[in-house]
């Protein structure tokens, strides 16, 4: 039976190529989301993956989900935690809560669901995790302290988990991703994408399916010796 790879914030944007990528390549896919009841909805018509709707910043909650996940469809031997938010400010603005919120869904998600699946990769001594990080966390951000300290400790906690999970047949790894032509991108003011867009060499935004194409190579059998990495996709925005 195909391994089942489950894909956090996954009914829209890189999420949602991510898990389109994965089903393309053979996997079993499941999806995680949190709001947009409608989205999810549209998604598994679409697609046909189901979905689970639970907060990601809740530990209880993602207990329970991976439980359902579980229940329904076995267990999880592919995990990319995608799902984060923004909530930008400058920093003499930004509030506890918009702090607290991002590293939240962002940072603490991601402690949250790899407990929860951990524990089975390591009995089966197989698995893939797959964070999806930034490239802002790794050349920073005006207005988005939160949001760059969350994916930075992402960063940080791939490599240290790597180190773990590696004698357990376990690789763990970051896709830091650029700026991507998702459904919040174009609803961007066109001054800011054209600015956005001359940074890079290569003169446009990424695709989904390209964050999906280093997620499948990433969790395939044959990259069993890639471990700790971050992939950069940025169009060369930052060369890092």
């Amino acid at each position: 039976m195909p391994r089942l790879a489950l894909v956090t914030g996954g009914t829209r944007g890189i999420g949602a190529g991510i898990a389109l990528a994965l089903k393309d390549a053979g996997y079993r896919v499941v999806v995680n989301y949190h709001s947009a009841d409608d989205v999810a909805e549209k998604f598994t018509v679409d697609t046909n993956i189901p979905v689970f709707k639970w907060d990601v910043s809740d530990f209880d909650a993602c207990r329970e989900g991976v439980k359902q996940v579980s229940d329904a469809h076995g267990p999880v031997d592919i995990l990319i935690n995608n799902a984060g938010t923004v909530s930008d400010a400058k920093f003499e603005n930004m509030s506890e809560a918009q702090w607290h919120r991002v590293l939240r869904v962002n940072l603490d998600s991601v402690f949250h669901m790899c407990q929860q699946v951990y524990p089975g990769m390591v009995e089966q001594k197989w698995g893939r995790i797959i964070n999806i990080g930034s490239m802002n966390g790794q050349a920073g951000q005006l207005n988005q302290v939160n949001y760059v300290a969350a994916k930075a400790g992402m960063h940080g906690f791939t490599k240290a988990l790597a180190q773990e999970g590696a004698k357990h047949g376990i690789t763990v790894n970051t896709v830091a991703p650029g700026y991507v032509d998702t459904y919040l991108m174009r609803e961007m003011p066109e001054r800011i994408l054209d600015k956005i867009i001359g940074k890079s060499p290569i003169h446009r935004l990424g695709a989904e399916a390209e964050i999906g194409h280093a997620v499948v190579f990433l969790v395939d059998e044959k990259a069993a010796w890639t471990t700790g990495s971050t992939v950069t996709l940025n169009g060369g925005t930052h060369m890092y």
